[in-house]
């Protein structure tokens, strides 16, 4: 978030009830509630974060570390709603996942 404030890129911030009061809910330009404490009723809820991201009218999404960074439906679902995933694509995503096909690509 530091980066996009200091390029003039105005961000958002989803956030669960257990993380009403985090750093990135505070240095967000904005904040969106996405759910419950469980990461199942928030941040692992794909359509809530694109819900979310909508009505903020995001073009991009960042999704941080963990929970959804590698997540190829996630991805995908992005791409679907004409959002930016601002990480891996949906093919690397699909290598990472699988042994076999990381270690051919990497030969």
């Amino acid at each position: 978030m530091e980066t996009a404030n200091a390029m003039g890129i105005k961000t958002v911030a989803v956030y669960s009830d257990a993380d009403a009061d985090a750093l990135h809910v505070r240095v967000a330009d904005q904040a969106m509630h996405i759910g419950g404490a469980l990461v199942s009723e928030s941040y692992l809820d794909i359509e809530s974060v694109l819900d979310a991201a909508k009505k903020a009218g995001a073009d991009a999404v960042h999704p941080g570390y963990g929970f959804l960074s590698e997540n190829q439906a996630f991805a995908s679902a992005c791409e679907q709603a004409g959002i930016i995933f601002v990480g891996p694509s949906n093919s690397a995503i699909d290598i990472m996942g699988d042994k076999a096909k990381a270690q051919a690509s990497h030969d």
